[in-house]
């Protein structure tokens, strides 16, 4: 018999919304560890609200939704929240019932700054990675650490003389402004729109030309290659290798940190010595112009064994950090 097309719903629903979701489903794995990190904060989240007032999104949710924004690679909040709207697995994860209403792109985006500035998210973060079901999928001997140009919101036209002097852009509401005979450097001139985007270039050759960015680094831990800290800094030549010494404070006497050449400089090897940690970092063996080879840093010792050989190779899925990074930036 042929069955009914029926285009209007039943007027109740009585199946758990966690029912539609397969049992081998990733997150449901996910979804277990997340709650039991952020039951663990109640204290915390209890402390930054007020007694009184009108409820704002409660922060578990704000954390969660969070998660699947950059799980599912989602660009913007506007494109969360309409997920959310008709997604019963993302409805189900961040614990909103289905007929909840979801909260408005731009109070998630106020309400999550919020915890953002309180440090919530790196100590979810470490929370999260000092669940038994998590540690035992961590490495305590052997790492990997790196950093990557991020790009900043501000045109290079905002880029503008401290002291005010200058050509002033063309009228209109985004008027030209010729500044390719102009020279500009970070001590003299300034963004107008994000004073603390630093005119940076990783690199050289065709396509690396200065751009106003930042600079995001992570640490990865090698057996799985999961994160285990990271952090954002105004761009500077040596602003990668001091995150990379603040992410690395905490490892352990006889661990390894793989990183690339740009990482071969004396004083960042010799703390990692100092302090038991060695160096598995790529030689840097750039050549003057005088064709003299660059002196690394680096024992001949580390360089020549088979574990130095062995990071470097491991440590390139920390690459594939940076490509979530720029497709949700």
């Amino acid at each position: 018999m042929r069955g009914s097309d029926r285009t209007s719903g039943s007027l109740f629903s009585y199946v758990d919304m966690g029912a539609r979701v397969p049992k081998a489903h990733p997150l449901r794995a996910m979804r277990e560890i997340v709650n039991a990190s952020l039951a663990a904060m109640d204290a915390r989240f209890e402390a930054l609200y007020k007694l009184g007032g009108r409820p704002s999104i409660p922060p578990e949710r704000l954390l969660r939704a969070t998660l699947l924004q950059m799980l599912y690679t989602l660009r913007s909040e506007r494109q969360l929240v309409e997920r959310l709207e008709f997604d019963l697995l993302f409805r189900w994860f961040v614990g909103l019932s289905i007929d909840e209403a979801v909260f408005d792109a731009s109070s998630f985006s106020k309400n999550r700054e919020r915890l953002l500035n309180a440090d919530i998210a790196q100590e979810f973060l470490s929370r999260l990675l000092a669940l038994p079901q998590v540690k035992k999928l961590l490495s305590a001997e052997h790492f990997s650490v790196d950093g990557t140009m991020l790009k900043a919101f501000a045109s290079m036209k905002s880029f503008r003389p401290k002291d005010g002097s200058g050509e002033p852009p063309a009228p209109g509401r985004n008027g030209e402004r010729d500044f390719k005979t102009e020279k500009r450097w970070n001590e003299t001139h300034a963004s107008t729109t994000d004073k603390d985007a630093r005119l940076y270039r990783k690199g050289k050759g065709k396509g690396k030309e200065s751009k106003l960015a930042y600079l995001g680094h992570a640490l990865m831990e090698n057996r799985n290659g999961l994160v285990v800290g990271a952090t954002a800094t105004r761009a500077s030549g040596t602003a990668e290798r001091e995150a990379a010494t603040e992410l690395t404070a905490d490892l352990p006497e006889g661990a390894t940190l793989g990183a690339d050449k740009g990482y071969d400089v004396e004083d960042f090897v010799e703390d990692l010595k100092a302090r038991k940690i060695e160096p598995h970092v790529a030689i840097n063996g750039t050549v003057s112009k005088t064709g003299k080879a660059r002196k690394t840093a680096v024992p001949p010792e580390v360089s020549a064994s088979e574990g130095d050989k062995t990071s470097l190779r491991i440590r390139k899925p920390i690459e594939k950090v940076y490509q979530l990074f720029r497709i949700l930036l």
